[in-house]
């Protein structure tokens, strides 16, 4: 049995625990090994190359995981241990994560953030022109049933884990989040996740319901501190960490942000 300590856990972890008796293995990679319980809800135990996310353990050191694990790996819960095949995860004392960026400071900011984000460029994203332009205008002028209309549409296009589709839908909620106030973004989030989470996978619908709860992963919070610093230098850098992600998943939800954005814009002016 290999003993592996953990870093860090988003607060999801403790519920996923508490809720969970039949886990098993969704998908193993390198870096990453997402587990999922009769609830539909998604753990990921990860690296530290991947870093904190809204239902993530982060373990302690290196570890390839693949070489470790395979999805028929057996899965058991013991209080808050967690043993996947030969390896022993303690979840007990350990540091608790908070996936909730500022969004109030954000929403402060919300123009200096729209200036800076009007120059940079929208990443190449492959959905039809009615849907990447459909939903950014529903989510600045504030139509519910608009918005949750293109997200159904938008819901699993495309291939992959995380579809192309809800990539975008994840940025653009993020976008509202700023563009907001909390309580606002708070219902427009809601709504929009429940609508689209159920017409995909299990792992973009597990991240569809943190974005329409206000939670995102640590490269989009130093993104976020970069853009309130109004640092270009950093922008660019927290940007490439973003695009890094997934084979076009970084660049998909970088595209719905950035364009609800420029919606957003277009609209005031």
């Amino acid at each position: 049995m290999r003993f592996i300590r953990v870093l860090s856990i988003a607060p999801a972890v403790h519920d996923w625990l508490a809720n969970t008796r039949r886990p098993h293995i969704l998908h193993v990679f390198d870096k990453a090994c997402n587990l999922i319980n009769e609830q539909r809800e998604v753990l990921a135990i990860v690296t530290p190359q991947i870093g904190n996310g809204p239902f993530n353990a982060v373990l302690a050191g290196q570890i390839l995981i693949s070489e470790n694990l395979r999805v028929e790996s057996p899965v058991s819960i013991l209080n808050d241990q967690l043993i996947i095949g030969e390896i022993d995860i303690s979840l007990s004392d350990v540091k608790c994560w908070s996936p909730c960026p500022d969004w109030q400071r954000l929403h402060n900011n919300l123009d200096l953030i729209a200036r800076q984000l009007a120059a940079l460029p929208v990443p190449d994203v492959q959905l039809s022109d009615s849907l990447r332009s459909g939903l950014p205008l529903a989510l600045v002028t504030g139509e519910i049933s608009s918005s949750k209309s293109f997200a159904s549409q938008l819901a699993g296009a495309g291939m992959g884990l995380t579809p192309a589709g809800d990539d975008y839908i994840l940025g653009a909620l993020y976008a509202a989040w700023i563009i907001y106030p909390v309580e606002v973004a708070k219902l427009l989030g809601n709504e929009i996740a429940k609508t689209a989470a159920p017409l995909t996978t299990s792992l973009s619908g597990a991240w569809l319901r943190s974005a329409g709860r206000g939670e995102a992963g640590i490269r989009w919070h130093k993104f976020f501190s970069a853009l309130l610093r109004s640092n270009f230098r950093q922008i660019r850098y927290t940007m490439g960490q973003i695009l890094a992600t997934g084979a076009t998943s970084g660049s998909d939800a970088l595209a719905g942000f950035i364009s609800t954005f420029l919606a957003y814009m277009e609209m005031r002016n």
